[in-house]
């Protein structure tokens, strides 16, 4: 996947709108259908890859959920929708395996070529840590922490500022629980995603800590 993005970067190639597919809605069931069938534990993913060609994707949604695939180490992610920003952009990624958070938004087209915002250690966890309305928030909850959000819906983007220097910062809310995916939500938590004019991914940048949702 690296080297794939490479020469995409390299020949100023991007990823764009012509990589949404929106699948039919018996889709995951058929593809289900055929490899349980055909493919092993080890080879399902693959599997349900090539399904995608047959259930008419394009070939760039097709290439896209590849190049995903490999990077993500076996995640297997449609893209199903895309917003242009500018020298960033985003995707909102339905992932049909996984058996919670089924949707996803990465940045792409900066460099690296794709993040997941909820790759949850690229957060700056020391400083939301550290900060006084977090440490209020454990005294009285002491398993709060910080979980990948619900990426799904019509409106899943983040909200977009620009800093010093032409940089843009992306600033995604993560929810605040109280010990496990289903346990109580006791606040919401804001980091910005920082990149330069050129696209260069910078730091993940910790915002005061919301109390209540």
């Amino acid at each position: 996947m690296a080297e794939a993005q490479e020469r995409a970067s390299a020949a100023g190639d991007r990823i764009g709108a012509s990589a949404v597919w929106q699948p039919p809605a018996d889709f995951v069931t058929r593809a289900h259908e055929i490899c349980d069938k055909a493919a092993g534990p080890a080879s399902f993913p693959v599997c349900f890859l090539n399904q995608m060609s047959a259930a008419g994707a394009p070939a760039e949604a097709v290439s896209f959920s590849r190049m995903l695939f490999r990077q993500t180490n076996g995640q297997v992610g449609i893209m199903v929708a895309f917003k242009p920003y500018g020298v960033v952009d985003a995707a909102q990624v339905l992932y049909p395996l996984r058996a919670n958070d089924n949707y996803g938004v990465l940045l792409l087209n900066g460099n690296p070529g794709i993040l997941d915002i909820d790759n949850l250690e690229k957060l700056d966890r020391a400083a939301m840590q550290n900060g006084p309305k977090f440490r209020a928030i454990k005294q009285k909850f002491p398993q709060a922490d910080v979980w990948p959000g619900d990426r799904s819906g019509s409106d899943p983007w983040p909200q977009v500022r620009s800093l010093p220097g032409g940089g843009t910062e992306f600033i995604v809310r993560y929810p605040l629980l109280n010990g496990c995916h289903a346990c109580e939500r006791i606040g919401v938590v804001r980091f910005g995603w920082d990149f330069d004019a050129s696209g260069n991914f910078l730091r993940t940048a910790y915002l005061p800590t919301k109390v209540r949702p």
